[in-house]
């Protein structure tokens, strides 16, 4: 038996997906000889993943046809980590008399940030799935940035949601920086009493830390509207709005 395959790009085939009622991509279909098309022959990545193992399982089940998979050996993670490894070998070396940077909470805050940042924005998504920076129609020619549907997305699309989480975090930071900032007595009169240190602000620190509240507050109110307004575009029903609809 033979299983002959063909592939769809959606910025080619849009006609297809309308065809099909598809509103998302990658999709494996399975067209049997006889007869209509079951539930069944459509490969659910969702749920079973879309490694080569598994879709030989699939093409075997539906198709009858039996794929060997081969896998050569991957030495990249290897080298990686190796690499990573030499790197923070010799900074830690370079700098073994003087390690009070792996104390800094600010520079661990900074990469824990990012971390987070990059994680919630999709870029690993983006990674496993390797999707298009954006749709061009091919009919109008117009470029769309943000995929229709909430099962996918485009990488330009990820781009702006880790810009607008990343200042919604500033927004947060200048509010909690807002209440730190120490006042003129507390500068200038180190062995005054924690009482006095507490209850002597100047009207320059409080002119500061008014600023930095109303920036954050703004910031965070604009930035979080924004997406809240992008992910009731996503998820179409979604109840909740701020400033923006």
């Amino acid at each position: 038996r033979r299983v002959h395959g063909a592939t769809v790009d959606f910025d080619d085939g849009s006609e297809a997906f309308q065809m099909m009622q598809l509103n998302s991509a990658p999709v494996i279909i399975h067209f049997p000889p006889k007869g209509k098309r079951v539930r069944q022959d459509t490969f659910d990545m969702q749920r079973v993943g879309f490694s080569a193992e598994d879709m030989a399982r699939w093409v075997l089940d539906r198709a009858g046809v039996q794929i060997r998979v081969f896998r050569p050996p991957n030495y990249s993670g290897t080298i990686a980590m190796s690499l990573l490894f030499i790197i923070v070998a010799a900074v830690l070396f370079m700098k073994r008399n003087n390690l009070e940077f792996l104390y800094n909470t600010k520079v661990w805050g900074v990469l824990a940030t990012l971390i987070i940042l990059a994680m919630t924005s999709g870029q690993m998504w983006n990674h496993m799935r390797g999707p298009p920076f954006a749709h061009r129609d091919p009919n109008s020619g117009q470029i769309s940035y943000f995929h229709g549907s909430s099962q996918a997305q485009f990488i330009a699309e990820s781009h702006f949601i880790l810009i607008m989480q990343g200042l919604v975090s500033f927004g947060f930071i200048l509010l909690i920086n807002s209440a730190t900032i120490p006042s003129a007595k507390e500068t200038q009169e180190p062995s005054s009493s924690k009482l006095s240190q507490a209850t002597t602000v100047s009207g320059n620190d409080v002119g500061k830390r008014r600023i930095l509240v109303l920036t954050g507050v703004v910031i965070v109110t604009v930035f979080f509207s924004l997406l809240l307004s992008f992910f009731r575009s996503k998820y179409h029903g979604y109840p909740y709005s701020l400033l923006f609809r």
